[in-house]
């Protein structure tokens, strides 16, 4: 009766520690030594899922059509453009073709109209950069300050920069700069001064005056986006130490905006190197040359003088050109986001 009683109780013990969280059920040490063997021991296959994706795996097939077709897209005319860089090919001589290596090359160094197109187009980037940034600068931290019908006034900033180029130069040309009848002659009468043909006299000022018109607003919403960002509890600190405006603006608002600049300058750049239309509707690269940038005396030579051979080198000079830019742009932005990112 006894052992009997013993035993019941022992088992009762048995199943309370089984089932009670502070006696938790031990596994033998050999036992989990073996599972932990085991887990070691896993088959290939999981050091298969580890490694990347196949080379030929579905989703790189799938993407291959399109991959294809932008570089078929890029390469096929950089490669047509050297092939007629290196031939001589004139439109009006077709019958004289054959290879000529770096003649074309040479002949573009020599044309008088070449230099002064490098020189009219670094002015005209470097002006239209230095109007734009500054503009939109002063136009950005003007349109942050609330006043009645600011939305509005946004959109009216910001509306030249949807206008196509040739229509933006043919407003200007006809509408506002025209010598008898545009905008700016009328102001001048009934001022008693004498009307200027600003696109005979000041030929490369004009088209810097349009340009910058175009691309003052593209600064403009740049540098506000990012005016947009700063924290007011700073300028609110600046004002309580007795800081003024002009203060608070060169040494809180300017330093928060270099990142903005930087990416308005290396966008900028790299479209005002192909500014075509402005100039051949307003001036045709005149008088002479000088509002001839790269960019027009290409077309100048390819479809004028129908000299496919030098418009080519011509060509893959600008793309040259361009791509020496880029580069020094990007590692320029790549330096202040680094030097950001350390601060």
């Amino acid at each position: 009766m006894r052992r009997s009683h013993f035993q019941n109780q022992n088992r009762i013990e048995a199943a309370m520690s089984s089932i009670h969280p502070l006696h938790p059920p031990t596994m033998p040490s050999a036992k989990r030594s073996s599972d932990s063997t085991a887990t070691k021991r896993s088959p290939a296959s999981s050091g298969t899922r580890s490694q990347g994706p196949s080379r030929f795996s579905p989703v790189r097939l799938l993407q291959a059509p399109s991959v294809l077709l932008l570089l078929a897209w890029m390469i096929v005319p950089l490669a047509m453009t050297i092939y007629f860089s290196l031939n001589r090919y004139n439109l009006m001589a077709p019958d004289q073709t054959g290879f000529v290596g770096l003649e074309n090359y040479q002949f573009l160094l020599e044309d008088p109209a070449f230099w002064p197109s490098i020189a009219n187009t670094a002015l005209l980037i470097g002006s239209v950069l230095v109007i734009s940034v500054i503009g939109g600068t002063l136009l950005a931290v003007l349109f942050d300050q609330p006043f009645r019908g600011r939305g509005i006034a946004r959109l009216l900033v910001i509306g030249p920069f949807f206008v196509m180029p040739t229509v933006a130069a043919l407003i200007w040309k006809n509408m506002i700069m025209h010598p008898v009848y545009g905008m700016l002659a009328f102001v001048m009468r009934h001022l008693g001064l004498q009307p200027i043909d600003w696109l005979a006299e000041y030929p490369m000022l004009s088209v810097i005056i349009i340009v910058s018109w175009q691309w003052i607003p593209f600064a403009f919403l740049i540098l506000l986006t990012a005016l947009q960002s700063l924290d007011g509890d700073q300028k609110e600190a600046a004002q309580l130490d007795g800081a003024g405006p002009i203060r608070i603006f060169f040494y809180i608002v300017l330093p928060h905006l270099k990142r903005a600049i930087t990416v308005v300058i290396m966008i900028e750049t790299i479209f005002l190197l192909s500014v075509f239309a402005e100039i051949f509707t307003t001036t045709a690269g005149g008088p002479g040359t000088e509002t001839t940038n790269l960019t027009y005396l290409v077309y100048s030579i390819g479809l004028q003088q129908f000299d496919i051979g030098i418009a080519s080198a011509g060509g893959i000079f600008a793309v040259v050109l361009a791509n020496i830019v880029s580069f020094f742009l990007v590692r320029m932005l790549a330096k202040n986001l680094k030097g950001v990112n350390e601060k």
